[in-house]
């Protein structure tokens, strides 16, 4: 094969991540020696992606009759993508990402930082804001409870920052024992505050932990704030599958797309014996990805390690950066980024949010 068959046959290879082929993301395609050379420019962030995209290609390119070598060079291009009605990016932000939840309870804070962290260890300048007004718990997971943002104006704040990740939370503004009994205008106000007075820096994603619900907050939010996409935190377990719906079809209803689902506490494995249970039930998530169209991003065991770290202000994705559990959610983060950049959520987007076919 020449270079221009070669790169047609790239070309065609199904990115895992985006679920789609890689088309145009391949800039040039050279023979050097034995091997194939290929320059390949994604959307999303490519930090620790090139084995496992170079073995897909590779394997692609050998069933084709390729006997040579694969070389791929990757690099990243992350842009800004469009976000809901009639509201404009933030200026330093390209993109905003919803973390959201029906309910409670599901791990959807533990999983919103761990996002985070593995999209900045891929690469991408990535901020994390707590919006949970009433119970905020950045603060502890990252590593920063008990520290206090600093300001140069008296109006605008500058985020803490922790592994590489700008971070706000009310949590750091309040006594940690300290109950916000607000009404939802204050707490509508607070949240406002904390998005527009940030002195966020360049960044490539802004990740919002969203408070469980659909209620005041996350209106405020789907309405005022320009985010890109949202990411469903659920378990297995039927009440909590009922409630994701709900959070989903909030979302659907605002014109905010929805990257797809992270199944949480699917599977727990006893430490002692090794036996594996669904605790929770099986094959939930998956079965409301099908549903509403939208992909089952991955599935996280019940693992105490999880909530150790989290406890400790060392999320697992730092903890245990070559762990089985960390490759998990970066798996996650990645694929959530290069749906994303595809715009394969928003252009789905119409025909599921109008029609009953």
């Amino acid at each position: 094969m020449n270079a221009a068959e070669l790169r047609a046959r790239i070309a065609a290879v199904v990115d895992p991540s985006a679920g789609a082929p890689l088309g145009a993301a391949v800039r040039s395609v050279d023979i050097v020696g034995p091997d194939v050379v290929a320059a390949i420019t994604l959307g999303y962030p490519v930090g620790g992606y090139e084995a496992a995209l170079t073995e897909r290609v590779a394997r692609e390119l050998s069933a084709a009759g390729w006997s040579g070598g694969v070389k791929l060079q990757l690099a990243a291009a992350i842009e800004a993508q469009a976000v809901q009605g009639n509201l404009k990016p933030l200026p330093t932000i390209r993109n905003i990402l919803a973390v959201a939840s029906g309910k409670g309870g599901v791990g959807k804070s533990t999983t919103a930082a761990n996002i985070a962290l593995a999209l900045a260890a891929q690469g991408a300048r990535v901020g994390l804001l707590d919006a949970d007004i009433y119970g905020p718990s950045q603060p502890l997971m990252m590593g920063l409870a008990g520290q206090r943002p600093t300001t140069q104006d008296g109006k605008s704040l500058n985020p803490l920052r922790a592994y590489g990740v700008e971070v706000m939370s009310i949590g750091f503004l309040i006594d940690a024992e300290q109950p916000m009994v607000w009404r939802g205008p204050m707490v509508t106000q607070a949240l406002t505050q904390l998005i527009g007075d940030t002195l966020w820096g360049e960044l490539d994603y802004l990740l919002i932990d969203m408070p469980p619900g659909t209620g005041d907050t996350q209106l405020t939010i789907s309405q005022r704030v320009p985010v890109s996409g949202a990411i469903i935190v659920t378990t297995p377990q039927d009440i909590a599958l009922a409630d994701a719906r709900k959070g989903l079809m909030m979302f659907r209803k605002v014109a905010v797309p929805v990257l797809g689902i992270v199944e949480n506490m699917a599977t727990h494995i006893c430490s002692n014996c090794g036996h594996e249970e669904h605790v929770f039930g099986a094959g939930g998530g998956e079965r409301m990805a099908a549903q509403y169209g939208v992909p089952l991003l991955g599935s996280l065991p019940l693992d105490i390690r999880i909530r150790e770290q989290a406890d400790g202000g060392r999320p697992t994705v730092v903890a245990e950066p070559d762990g089985r559990l960390a490759l998990a959610y970066h798996d996650i983060a990645r694929r959530a980024a290069a749906r994303l950049a595809a715009g394969a959520a928003r252009s789905a987007f119409p025909a599921l949010s109008v029609s009953d076919d």
